[in-house]
């Protein structure tokens, strides 16, 4: 039986709710949320929240449950109250567009304000959100270095190293015991990682994708897929496209 199909009863949760992964010899921990820790930095790592997905569609005709950003914001939290990390850092498209600070919920804004207190927060822009206004708080950059990690949104292309980036909203499909599971996962091959979409209306992008063929070639990559209790190591024989 599959981790995947593990129910509470078989396996206690916690075993399951984190993967270390090794990053350029970085120790990085990458968790169900969908967020990624890095114990060495006190650094909590998001990519693509996209806040006020809802509310875009909704200018354009399209109605979505107009929750996206409170339940976005709550998963958050809890992922920051598991590691109380001193820094986070969101790796662009935290914004779905240039008008999502304008149309923020007063109690998600204050919400937000408080996951910030007491730590730095950091915000990279992304194709999405060149621009983040100052009533959303934090530091704005372009990308950032850390211990030798580049910290960005668009992955660059071809061979590169010592990265970790969003954008691509990464996601694993495969067939268990008759029942097809598709979940947004971390994609990585311990030279660069990107991130799964953390947002609640972002979807995900199938990692046998062309797309994903510039980053790793034919080096080869793992997948660390989010399951309903926990974050699991998949083969990539295992592994099917859309």
């Amino acid at each position: 039986m599959s981790v995947l199909a593990l129910s509470p009863e078989r396996a206690r949760i916690d075993d399951a709710a984190a993967q270390t992964l090794s990053i350029c010899g970085k120790q990085l921990v990458a968790d169900m949320s969908g967020a990624l820790y890095w114990p060495g930095e006190r650094m909590l790592i998001v990519a693509d929240l996209h806040l006020e997905k809802a509310s875009a569609h909704a200018a354009r005709g399209t109605l979505l449950p107009p929750y996206d950003t409170r339940e976005t914001l709550e998963r958050l939290a809890i992922a920051i109250e598991r590691y109380h990390p001193e820094i986070v850092v969101a790796l662009g498209d935290s914004l779905h567009d240039c008008g999502a600070a304008e149309r923020i919920a007063a109690g998600d804004l204050a919400a937000l304000r408080i996951l910030q207190e007491d730590r730095r927060w950091i915000w990279v822009t992304g194709n999405h959100d060149p621009e983040i206004g100052r009533q959303l708080g934090g530091e704005v950059v372009d990308g950032i270095t850390v211990g030798g990690l580049r910290l960005v949104h668009l992955p660059t292309e071809g061979h590169a190293t010592h990265e970790i980036a969003g954008h691509l909203h990464p996601a694993a499909r495969l067939s268990l015991y008759g029942h097809t599971l598709r979940r947004p996962c971390f994609v990585g091959n311990r030279l660069r990682l990107v991130l799964p979409a953390f947002g609640a209306f972002t979807g995900g992008l199938n990692v046998l994708d062309a797309a994903f063929q510039p980053l790793f070639g034919n080096d080869g990559f793992g997948v660390w897929m989010l399951g309903q209790e926990g974050v699991y190591p998949v083969a990539t024989r295992q592994l099917y496209g859309d």
